[in-house]
């Protein structure tokens, strides 16, 4: 499992229990005992970081599979964060493009986005594993302010690692950080932002390997992170399924619609829809300024397979493999690759992959804002830019996976407002 070598109307439904058994129903597009999606996964890691990797893979599952540590997750999603979020039919928006668009509004969730859902899961299987301190990258600084959160609840040491420059556009989030009590070290290389946030975390854990745990906020990374991730965050598909359901008499809606930078809300929103071939997945890059103006991170547009961060992908890298500096207006999706089963998704055809530039990305911000009162963060906002792309029918049902909210992008619009 370890490979040598690599780079380093708004309705609620009822509780969902965390249910392993309904966790492993999709088998075709899952994780191999290997780590592999396809051609995808496996752990590419440095030899010091082995017995960290060989402890989180030989444990996780039956962690996850114990009935006490369900109870305890189920409880924390359900009373502490809020779940189930609302699956929202958004009737202005769904008039404007001609189609019945349901939010699932991730957005509600405490802290303001999806991360909490991860951050949960993984330190209450830290604290089994004997941990005393966590460490975690952040982009646009949700994971970051979800990590602090659970380790200021769970009374867990926080390192928090986030690039200059997201520092520096994401002053909120930096802040709640620290006041959740957190430690918040900035990467000062490269392009100062998640790849090198990452980067940073990942070399603290190899210098911190026994009493450390480090929470990857994303489907990326060796195995089993990404599998790990998407179970915490399939809770969301889990709850897309009942509630669609309850409102409309159907499970499977014909879209599903999430963005995708390493791609953890992705992951969570398509898997329980993965081995449904009449629900079409569709996952939405950050063009930046443009596919072909250099400062983008559409990856699945302009990389290749390699290795990234210990496992390999797509990313977008040079003729001699060096990672090109990946660009967005968003911190979330600024990342050079994407999670193993995104690639698969890609590669295999399973998913449909688009993307939208920062222009489109602010429009449609805007355009959700002043049609339904919500204020999305800009990764989400880039989910919501392709629906008049779509194709989908005025009978059809579309869920957008609104993954967080614009209180941090706040500063970002404000450039925009006339």
């Amino acid at each position: 499992m370890i490979s040598r070598g690599g780079q380093g109307t708004c309705h609620r439904a009822k509780s969902i229990p965390f249910d392993m058994e309904v966790v492993a129903e999709n088998v075709s597009f899952h994780v191999n005992e290997q780590g592999y999606y396809g051609p995808f996964g496996g752990a590419f890691i440095p030899e010091m970081l082995y017995p960290n990797v060989e402890e989180l893979q030989q444990n996780y599952l039956s962690i996850l599979a114990d009935p006490a540590f369900q109870r305890e997750f189920d409880d924390l999603l359900r009373n502490y964060v809020g779940r189930p979020t609302p699956l929202y039919l958004a009737q202005r928006l769904s008039e404007k493009y001609n189609t019945n668009v349901y939010l699932k509004r991730e957005d509600l969730c405490h802290t303001g986005a999806h991360k909490i859902n991860n951050t949960i899961g993984q330190i209450l299987l830290a604290k089994r594993l004997g941990k005393q301190r966590v460490v975690a990258e952040t982009g646009a600084g949700q994971h970051g302010v979800a990590t602090a959160t659970v380790c200021a609840l769970m009374g867990i040491e926080c390192i928090v690692y986030m690039g200059e420059l997201d520092i520096q556009r994401q002053a909120p989030n930096v802040a709640r950080m620290k006041m959740l009590g957190a430690e918040v070290r900035p990467a000062t290389c490269g392009s100062k932002t998640l790849k090198d946030a990452t980067n940073e975390a990942m070399r603290h854990w190899i210098n911190n390997p026994v009493d450390t745990h480090y929470i990857i906020g994303s489907v990326v990374g060796p195995h089993p992170y990404p599998d790990m991730v998407a179970r915490f965050q399939s809770v969301i598909s889990a709850e897309i399924k009942q509630q669609l359901r309850e409102q409309t008499g159907r499970e499977n809606p014909n879209y599903v619609v999430a963005c995708v930078g390493g791609g953890s809300n992705a992951a969570g929103a398509f898997y329980h829809f993965l081995d449904q071939p009449d629900v079409q997945l569709v996952a939405v890059e950050a063009a930046g300024q443009g596919l072909r103006s250099g400062h983008s991170a559409a990856t699945t547009a302009l990389g290749k397979p390699g290795v990234l961060h210990g496992s390999r992908t797509i990313l977008m890298q040079t003729e001699d493999g060096q990672v090109v500096e990946p660009y967005s207006i968003s911190a979330g999706l600024d990342y050079p690759g994407i999670g193993p089963i995104h690639a698969y998704l890609f590669e295999s055809g399973r998913g449909r992959f688009l993307s939208a530039t920062d222009e489109e990305a602010v429009q449609a911000a805007f355009a959700l804002t002043r049609t339904e009162g919500i204020i999305p963060a800009l990764e989400s906002s880039h989910a919501l830019a392709i629906l008049d792309r779509l194709g989908a029918q005025p009978h059809e049902v579309v869920v957008v996976n609104l993954s967080g909210r614009g209180d941090k992008d706040m500063a970002t619009y404000m450039k925009y407002l006339d």
